[in-house]
């Protein structure tokens, strides 16, 4: 069961993406918010069938596949969630109730219970791989960095 605590800091997240969307002109409807609601909540990356999965069984709303992954498609356009190209699932961005600009992110990925940490590299480090990408007669197309770990609690 969870505590007052965390239920609120969910809520306090999805009122600052509330805000977020409305500023940029888009809405943050009730099936939106459900999706970055269950991505919070499970604190865990999630497929999209997955995420139908939860929503059913935590609360009992029965979402269609492609309905998902419109909603995670608007919720990524919007920088509220990441979307994990190596695990193909979707993490809720841990910096949505900031008010800095964000960096590139970067992620650990747990390789056993599959939990992700968001995290951010100097720009300095960024700039050096860039430019080694570069040197190798590569283009790079995203600096995101996806790295398969294992944490602290599975180790």
């Amino acid at each position: 069961m969870e505590s007052a605590n965390t239920m609120n800091n969910i809520q306090s997240t999805i009122d600052h993406a509330e805000r977020h969307c409305q500023q940029h002109g888009t809405r943050l409807t009730d099936k939106r918010k459900l999706i970055l609601s269950s991505l919070l909540k499970s604190n865990q990356a999630m497929s999209a069938y997955e995420l139908i999965d939860y929503c059913k069984a935590e609360f009992n709303e029965h979402l269609s596949a492609m309905s998902v992954y419109r909603m995670l498609e608007f919720l990524e356009q919007e920088q509220l969630v990441h979307k994990l190209n190596l695990a193909k699932k979707f993490v809720a961005c841990s910096h949505i109730a900031c008010d800095h600009e964000h960096a590139i992110s970067q992620f650990l990925i747990c390789d056993r219970c599959q939990k992700v940490q968001e995290i951010i590299i100097d720009k300095q480090v960024l700039r050096e791989f860039e430019k080694n990408v570069t040197e190798a007669g590569y283009r790079l197309l995203s600096p995101q960095l996806e790295m398969t770990c294992i944490c602290n609690d599975c180790d």
